[in-house]
């Protein structure tokens, strides 16, 4: 168990640039990317959420591929682009922003479910559960991922589920 984290400001949406799904086709483990002919776009937060985003899974071949949308009414967050108002994907999980797939990591815990996109997102909440002195960063405001985890991951009273949640997927790595 650490002693202590240091929150270092990272946002969800810098953690999807490899987002684990369940196939569709065939059930087994497959990814969510940005599209190669998109990935070296990288003026700020936008140009990795609202790039084309590709779907593969090794295990049966199936692709698909994902580009943002015009927004509907309704839609939450919009982004401006020039042209019409484009959906923002929302990344609030335990399914994937792009394809709406149901994360390759997921676990119930507290009657609730742990959710994580990859194994840094796992590193990260890992780190975060398991220290006991726990530091904001100075500069994120209340925009970092750990400033919005929700409670019962916070508590320290559920340290040994969570933890316990967060090796069972792990194993699913």
């Amino acid at each position: 168990m650490s002693e202590r984290f240091r929150d270092t400001g990272e946002r969800l949406w810098m953690l999807a640039r490899e987002i684990l799904v369940v196939c569709p086709r065939c059930g087994g483990r497959a990814v969510v990317v940005v599209h190669p002919d998109h990935r070296d776009c990288d003026h700020g937060p936008h140009d990795k959420v609202m790039a084309p985003h590709r779907l593969s899974c090794p295990g049966c071949g199936h692709t698909d591929a994902w580009t943002p949308r015009r927004a509907r009414k309704g839609d939450g967050d919009l982004f401006f682009a020039g042209g019409p108002p484009l959906a923002v994907p929302r990344m609030t999980g335990p399914e994937d922003p792009f394809f709406g797939l149901p994360l390759w990591l997921r676990h119930r815990c507290r009657g609730r479910v742990l959710w994580a996109y990859n194994a840094a997102h796992l590193d990260l909440l890992e780190g975060y559960v398991s220290a006991r002195l726990r530091e904001r960063h100075p500069y994120t405001g209340s925009g970092s991922l750990v400033e919005h985890l929700p409670a019962w991951i916070k508590a320290a009273g559920n340290r040994d589920e969570v933890l316990a949640a967060i090796h069972a997927l792990r194993t699913r790595l």
